[in-house]
């Protein structure tokens, strides 16, 4: 399954970039693709290409705060979380979004 993810926290520091290690690391550990944009105090990293969202399966954003240029997943299934919930749960985020497919 191909996992597309936003990660984004109000101070765009810390939570963000943990938030992306464990969807990485569990999306992995499930046997799914991943590739998670970064939107954080540098701005967009890893910005997603509209070939990556539309070839997604599953869009998971892993926020605190608005995501910047919302409107490129206009059309998918969106999983909402917020950071510390992926933080501390990461297996379960990934379980939960992937579930319905």
């Amino acid at each position: 399954m191909k996992i597309v993810a936003v990660s984004a926290c109000i101070a765009g520091i810390a939570h963000t970039y943990m938030a992306k290690a464990n969807l990485e690391k569990f999306a992995k550990q499930l046997g799914h693709e991943i590739k998670v944009e970064t939107q954080g105090a540098m701005g967009f990293e890893d910005k997603l290409s509209e070939d990556d969202i539309n070839q997604a399966d599953v869009v998971i954003f892993a926020v605190d705060t608005v995501v910047s240029e919302r409107d490129r997943f206009d059309g998918k299934k969106i999983y909402e979380f917020g950071t510390n919930e992926v933080i501390k749960d990461g297996k379960s985020v990934i379980e939960k979004a992937t579930s319905e497919l």
